[in-house]
């Protein structure tokens, strides 16, 4: 009997074709989809759809591998094709949203003193491509590290919350009729700053370990309604709302770090146990 030498080969040496899950991917199609309308509205001068784009692809983007694992449809095509679609989503297109909207703004700036005149119309685009570069990294850190990181916490800014973060800015900012060109430094700090962090060994609570099963105590129940109101109340500023939770996303890796610095230099000072008799 004809034994084929390679996995990939059937009898007879033709090739094995692999079937495809098509749920899963439908959801990750949609999600690239998304990155790629954001792209193009912000071509466009359409800038609330197009930050509006990104964060329709980050809700497809969670529910691709939720639909995979209820359904038991994990596959290695679905997890390679889920990183080239957010490499799009959560890379490119933020990157190219936030140049068009205010860092291309820096080719007619003046000269900056300690930069030159050349330097400075290089800033803003030098900033986009910084952003995009770290999320490619941070995609590349992540589908290589996915078997040895601790689950609980993601290493670095994950890619589809400082796309969140861009995004927001400028669909709060278009909210106040507020245009790129009038806060383009806050814009190139944060672009940097989103691509920086995605690719720091800070930690971020990734909300793996919470059970929907497991029982919760009152407060836990009442901070949760409270959370509930909030969000209607607030629904009228959306776009505010949603920058600044995906901003204190982004902080709140620096405060973890912060605090486990601080623990750790009030557990040095102790002088060490008594062994044991």
């Amino acid at each position: 009997m004809y034994q084929p030498k390679h996995k990939w080969l059937g009898e007879g040496g033709r090739i094995r074709r692999r079937g495809i899950y098509w749920l899963p991917n439908l959801f990750t199609t949609i999600a690239l989809f998304a990155g790629f309308f954001s792209i193009v509205q912000a071509m466009n001068g359409r800038f609330e759809q197009s930050a509006l784009a990104i964060f329709v692809a980050l809700v497809f983007d969670g529910l691709d591998g939720r639909v995979a694992r209820f359904t038991h449809t994990q596959s290695a095509f679905g997890a390679e094709y889920d990183s080239l679609a957010d490499m799009v989503s959560f890379g490119v297109a933020p990157a190219l949203v936030i140049y068009v909207w205010a860092l291309k703004d820096f080719s007619a700036a003046q000269n900056i003193p300690l930069l030159g005149s050349w330097l400075t119309t290089k800033l803003g685009w030098v900033a986009a491509f910084i952003y995009c570069a770290c999320a490619a990294l941070r995609l590349a850190r992540f589908n290589t590290n996915i078997e040895v990181v601790d689950k609980r916490f993601f290493q670095g800014l994950p890619s589809p919350a400082a796309a969140c973060v861009v995004a927001g800015m400028v669909w709060a900012m278009n909210e106040y009729q507020i245009r790129g060109v009038d806060v383009k430094w806050l814009a190139w700090a944060l672009t940097v700053f989103a691509g920086l962090t995605m690719v720091s060994n800070l930690k971020y609570y990734s909300g793996k370990d919470i059970n929907p099963r497991k029982s919760v105590s009152f407060p836990v129940v009442v901070a949760i309604a409270l959370a509930v109101v909030v969000m209607v109340a607030a629904s009228r500023a959306l776009p505010e709302m949603l920058f600044i939770l995906f901003l204190g996303y982004a902080l709140s890796g620096y405060a973890i770090a912060a605090w486990d610095m601080i623990r750790r230099k009030g557990g040095g000072g102790q002088p060490p146990a008594a062994p044991a008799p």
